[in-house]
């Protein structure tokens, strides 16, 4: 299998604090990849180091065959990159900001015009073209960015939080995009905190304060991640019975979904305990990310106690 990306033990510090520890993945080329994890768990670090931008303190990595530390300033002909915040301009039309960001990547005559006319295509901002970027809707500015990122038909796309702030409708349409870019060939790694994005992705790379959890596809996580089976329970005020739960012997994790609580018990004696304690029937159902990501994140809390 041809890989895009392949670090090993791809580490960053910043003073005492470590961003990212001792990390190592392996992303298949054509494939998309979704970096998931809370607020400061490192994703965007590793996103920034694996782009070139950011230097690792130690490890390595190879993006595109491209050594991230050595080659960075070649790698960076090769990729495209879209920030967490809209950069582009304002006060341009959509049409000046492709043609800018065309010219910086040394696109020409007709082949620059054709291209901006693809991104227009594929970003759905046919009849914008003259409308100023500052005054498109949130989506619209998402789409926008995206076109100037793979304005330069690069191999890989990085896009840090794309969906950030933006409607489930506008959400669903950008990840159609992610995944036609995909399916032509573009290898795309994605930082996202929503559930529904990351089922769409070939892989998941699970990140948690700094440390890479798990990295594998959507169902491989749901059928490996969890040891046991994963109750759903039906239980007026759910709040006040967690820790009652938790302290059970059979009980292995406990979280709280909607009115519900999800309990993953070590097996079928312990579900029959679970209903003779609670006398609630409980259902068993399929872990959701959600679950996966509750319960790798225990067990990292378990062993950095031990």
């Amino acid at each position: 299998m041809d890989y895009a990306v392949i670090t090993k033990d791809l580490t960053r510090r910043f003073g005492d604090f470590t961003a990212v520890d001792r990390i190592n993945l392996t992303i298949p080329t054509g494939q998309v990849c979704g970096f998931l994890g809370p607020n400061g768990a490192g994703k965007t670090t590793a996103m920034r180091m694996l782009c070139g931008i950011l230097e690792p303190t130690s490890g390595s990595g190879k993006v595109l065959g491209f050594d991230i530390d050595s080659e960075a300033d070649l790698l960076k002909h090769h990729i495209g990159y879209m920030s967490q915040k809209f950069s582009l301009y304002h006060d341009l039309t959509v049409q000046e900001n492709l043609d800018f960001y065309a010219g910086l990547y040394g696109l020409v005559g007709s082949k620059k015009r054709r291209r901006i006319e693809e991104m227009i295509a594929l970003a759905d901002l046919a009849g914008r073209e003259n409308q100023l970027a500052g005054t498109l809707s949130l989506g619209f500015m998402q789409r926008l960015a995206l076109g100037c990122a793979l304005i330069s038909h690069p191999r890989l796309v990085f896009l840090d939080e794309p969906t950030s702030g933006v409607s489930p409708t506008s959400r669903r349409a950008f990840f159609n995009i992610i995944q036609d870019l995909a399916a032509q060939g573009t290898t795309v790694i994605v930082t996202t905190h929503f559930m529904e994005e990351a089922e769409r992705c070939h892989q998941i790379a699970f990140f948690s304060q700094g440390k890479l959890l798990a990295l594998a596809s959507p169902d491989d996580l749901k059928q490996t991640s969890l040891q046991g089976i994963l109750l759903e329970l039906p239980l007026a005020d759910p709040l006040r019975h967690m820790d009652d739960l938790l302290d059970l012997p059979y009980v292995k994790e406990c979280a709280i979904h909607g009115s519900t609580l999800h309990v993953l018990v070590k097996d079928q004696a312990g579900a029959d305990q679970l209903t003779a304690f609670t006398k609630v029937q409980p259902k068993i159902i399929t872990p959701t990310l959600d679950d996966v990501f509750i319960a790798l994140a225990k067990s990292q809390e378990s062993e950095a106690e031990r």
